[in-house]
């Protein structure tokens, strides 16, 4: 990978005289790979010298991908000004984390309207799409990208980005979890887990803003010191460490002594790996030398994805409640208290839980006998439910605390603590997966759309396959399923009222990308579904089955699918049958075509 600073300041962009060396542009990174796939991270000031680079170095037109750590102005402040945008046969797609209110799209939009800039999105030209992220990985091309949220008063993601071996993580805006650790102590819990999202890299890009001196006035602020930044990327065994985001106060002699006086404080983790300030227009290359890791969950998310279950306070003080849901008031998360032990796991069930919080007043016994219990409860849900200690660090007394998946330590601020809870909500798996478009998606939309069938009004020649299907299966849903752009529209349908649905939701997103039966047993044990709409609420579907219907072009349009509101699967006798009505139903819409 090529690397290169476009904008390396923290909070308020502050060029001049001063900060001529290390810049005073914020945040903006540019990746380049050896196949030639183009990653921007983050759009602060910096972005606008890398388009105008971008134009004047690159013949005909750009594609290129954005990630966004977070929307905080000095991160998207440059988007507007970013010229490849504006321009014609350009691709670009913003990859960001959706909290749970208003979309990327429209959060960007925001600083956009009329009162603070003359044109709106609309002005762009070039080809832009918005995807929304949350923790696992992703491929883009040839690069493989992990995601993991930082602790910062915004939803905020750290990206490790993996290409022909070589790694480069960047985590900007971060605050370390323990006091300890933002001095450049002992790492424990998420500042561990932190340090092993950093493991191994060749180049580690983090926030520094502060020094430790200086931290206790900063607490709560959301950022790094440079002894928590060295401490965390020597642990973890990172090669390189480009200290970043730095305070807009720091001129450039001031950014010499500080890198200084960290070597001269902290010789040891010094040593181990390589540190600097990153500075505008540095390039580093990076040759790939690290092993590969599987790649885990998806980390793309529904664009509307549900909103999480209620947060649970187990607390005996009605007042604890009350402030837990002021924390996360503005994201429209509901809050319920409950006092007692022997309650608590039928309230979990219940209410659908997406979070417990367990505060520590309680004491330390019934506040572990409460996560064993989730463990136990031979739920899987409740298995999955995050638990977390509202107000005490993780006690030393030799017991398995594992089912806690974290510790608020008080004192906090409101912010820090809907940050911690915003985080650990949205990290809460979800098990639904949107399907990926099919390599021949232009042309299988093309093909669809030359048939004519989409929004035709019912026919009797298509309804008797549905009515069959339904009763020689004892199903009581089948559909003819034909897969849009943006949504499925059935030709015909049996059990639903609904002409159409979201592509998002649909099953036969999934199954278009099959040449034979697409089964789904239990929508409740397979991850890319159990989460899903149609499963969680109505019409609350445990069986699928669909048979792709593929033209002799080669271009899946639909399917003849069936499902039901039971677990159950098909014999090779059923399948078989249900591809023979399957090959009728293709049989006819052929025909369409021939005479059309």
């Amino acid at each position: 990978m090529k690397v290169r600073f476009w904008g390396t300041r923290g909070s308020l962009a502050k060029p001049g005289p001063r900060t001529v060396r290390y810049g005073g542009n914020t945040s903006c990174v540019s990746v380049e790979t050896a196949a030639g796939t183009l990653l921007v991270i983050d759009c602060g000031t910096g972005v606008h010298d890398l388009g105008q680079h971008l134009l004047e170095t690159r013949k005909g037109p750009i594609r290129g991908h954005v990630l966004i750590s977070h929307t905080h102005w000095d991160h998207i402040q440059g988007i507007p000004f970013f010229a490849p945008l504006f321009l014609p046969g350009h691709q670009w797609d913003f990859y960001a984390a959706q909290g749970f209110g208003e979309s990327l799209r429209e959060t960007l939009a925001g600083q956009m309207e009329y009162t603070y800039f003359p044109v709106t999105p609309e002005a762009f030209n070039a080809s832009v799409h918005y995807h929304h992220l949350g923790e696992g990985s992703l491929r883009i091309d040839d690069v493989l990208i992990r995601t993991r949220y930082l602790n910062h008063p915004a939803l905020t993601l750290g990206f490790r980005i993996e290409v022909d071996g070589a790694v480069l993580v960047y985590a900007c805006d971060h605050e370390p979890h323990g006091a300890e650790a933002a001095h450049g102590g002992e790492l424990s819990g998420e500042d561990a887990e932190h340090a092993a999202f950093l493991r191994g890299a060749d180049l580690v890009i983090h926030d520094a803003q502060y020094c430790a001196a200086e931290y206790p006035n900063k607490k709560g602020w959301g950022h790094s010191t440079v002894e928590y930044a060295t401490r965390v990327a020597a642990s973890a065994g990172v090669k390189r460490l480009a200290l970043t985001h730095h305070d807009p106060l720091r001129h450039d002699e001031a950014m010499d002594t500080l890198i200084a006086g960290l070597r001269e404080r902290h010789p040891k983790e010094c040593a181990a790996l390589e540190v600097f300030a990153a500075a505008e227009g540095m390039e580093i290359e990076l040759v790939g030398t690290a092993a590969a890791r599987e790649e885990g969950p998806s980390a793309l998310q529904p664009a509307e994805r549900s909103r999480p279950g209620p947060i649970v306070v187990f607390s005996r003080d009605q007042a604890t409640v009350e402030r837990v849901r002021g924390f996360v008031a503005g994201d429209g998360i509901e809050v319920h208290g409950e006092s007692k032990a022997d309650r608590l796991i039928d309230s979990l069930g219940r209410l659908r839980a997406g979070l417990l919080l367990i505060d520590a007043e309680v004491g330390f016994d019934d506040a572990h006998a409460a996560a064993t219990a989730l463990a136990r409860s031979g739920d899987p849900r409740l298995a999955q439910l995050p638990c977390v200690v509202l107000g005490a660090a993780a006690p030393k007394d030799g017991r398995d605390w594992s089912g806690v998946a974290g510790w608020l330590n008080a004192p906090y601020s409101p912010e820090y603590a809907r940050a911690r809870l915003r985080a650990f909500l949205l990290r809460a798996r979800c098990r639904w997966q949107v399907a990926p478009l099919p390599e021949d998606e232009q042309g299988r939309l093309e093909a669809l759309r030359a048939l004519r069938l989409l929004d035709t009004p019912r026919e009797e020649r298509f309804d008797r396959f549905t009515r069959m299907a339904s009763a020689m299966f004892d199903m009581p849903f089948a559909f003819i399923s034909l897969v849009d752009a943006e949504r499925q529209w059935f030709k015909s349908c049996i059990g639903i009222d609904a002409e159409e649905t979201s592509r998002e939701v649909s099953f036969c997103a999934h199954a278009i990308h099959q040449r034979e039966l697409f089964v789904v047993p239990d929508t409740l044990l397979d991850d890319r579904f159990a989460d899903n709409p149609v499963v969680a609420d109505g019409p609350r579907v445990r069986f699928y089955a669909g048979y792709p219907l593929v033209l002799d072009s080669g271009h899946c349009i639909g399917t003849l699918c069936l499902a039901d509101q039971r677990p159950r699967d098909l014999s090779e006798e059923q399948s078989r049958l249900l591809g023979d009505l399957g090959a009728l139903v293709l049989k006819e819409i052929q025909s369409r075509q021939q005479a059309a």
